[in-house]
């Protein structure tokens, strides 16, 4: 009995190991295809970061622009909005000249009329030359 639990042993262990060789050379090619795969990384790597920085730095530099191009901006759009004001600050004081004038033009020309009126009326009731009996 021990002897053919020994074979029984023996044959599992074979086939154990009939299973575990495909395996381990399954585990040994992934290693090597690891190794080669660090070594391509620890190859390009200093290349990359060198672009990535470079990219960084330019990015910071168009942001800077940007940054100053938004402040000019906002200083042009101060003094247009200050000219607007200004605008209309200066139609509001010439509409209200020009509203002022009027009213004195209306004004004269009703005194001119009223005064004409009163001379027509003086002319025609002392027997003027409009006004021969």
């Amino acid at each position: 009995m021990i002897d053919f639990a020994a074979v029984v042993i023996a044959v599992a262990f074979l086939v154990l190991v009939g299973y575990l060789v495909p395996t381990v050379n399954q585990l040994r090619r992934t290693v090597a295809q690891s190794e080669r795969l660090l070594a391509q990384v620890n190859s390009e790597l200093p290349g990359l970061l060198k672009e990535l920085k470079g990219t960084s730095e330019n990015v910071h530099a168009m942001t800077t622009q940007a940054k100053a191009g938004v402040d000019r901006a906002s200083v042009l759009m101060n003094a247009i909005g200050d000219v607007g004001e200004t605008v209309n600050q200066m139609h509001g004081t010439v509409k209200g000249k020009s509203s002022a004038l009027m009213m004195n033009l209306v004004r004269v020309f009703s005194g001119v009329k009223a005064a004409a009126t009163t001379i027509k009326d003086r002319v025609h009731k002392e027997g003027g030359p409009y006004n021969e009996r």
